[in-house]
């Protein structure tokens, strides 16, 4: 045992800091003076839910004068929205879970604000029974065929 030096400590293994630790302002001071390089970089929009905002070119489409402009559904068919659905004794919010969107989406068809979807239309169209496409706006769906034998 006179091989044994009881003053030496063997480090088999040492962890580096966390993410947090080397990030932190003192491990950031202890760097600088030690006259290691620092890399800083800046993360585009990191934590933010950047999912469903408004581009700021669309925003800008939507408030251009000129041509270049989002079609919009027309008055007319907004009219026969709430009719068909006053009709069938829907409320906006009715007729809404009928066809799994929110209540906001057939508000905006009746007002006119909304821009048109074929298949929010199509939805509506077979909830209210009434087209709402092409020249027959107004007219009653006509009913799928029955296979002729």
């Amino acid at each position: 045992m006179a091989e044994s030096d009881w003053d030496t400590v063997t480090v088999l293994r040492k962890k580096g800091p966390t993410a947090a630790q080397a990030k932190s302002k003192q491990a950031i001071n202890a760097a600088q003076r030690r006259g290691e390089d620092l890399e800083t970089t800046k993360k585009w929009s990191a934590g933010q839910n950047k999912q469903h905002l408004v581009t700021k070119n669309t925003a800008k489409l939507d408030r251009e004068t000129e041509e270049l402009h989002h079609q919009r559904v027309s008055l007319e068919v907004g009219k026969v929205i709430q009719l068909g659905r006053q009709n069938k004794g829907l409320t906006q919010k009715d007729l809404a879970t009928k066809i799994n969107e929110k209540p906001q989406i057939i508000a905006d068809y009746e007002c006119g604000k909304a821009i048109p979807n074929n298949q929010v239309m199509g939805k509506i169209e077979r909830a209210i029974g009434l087209k709402l496409r092409g020249r027959e706006i107004g007219l009653p769906v006509d009913p799928p065929n029955p296979k002729k034998k």
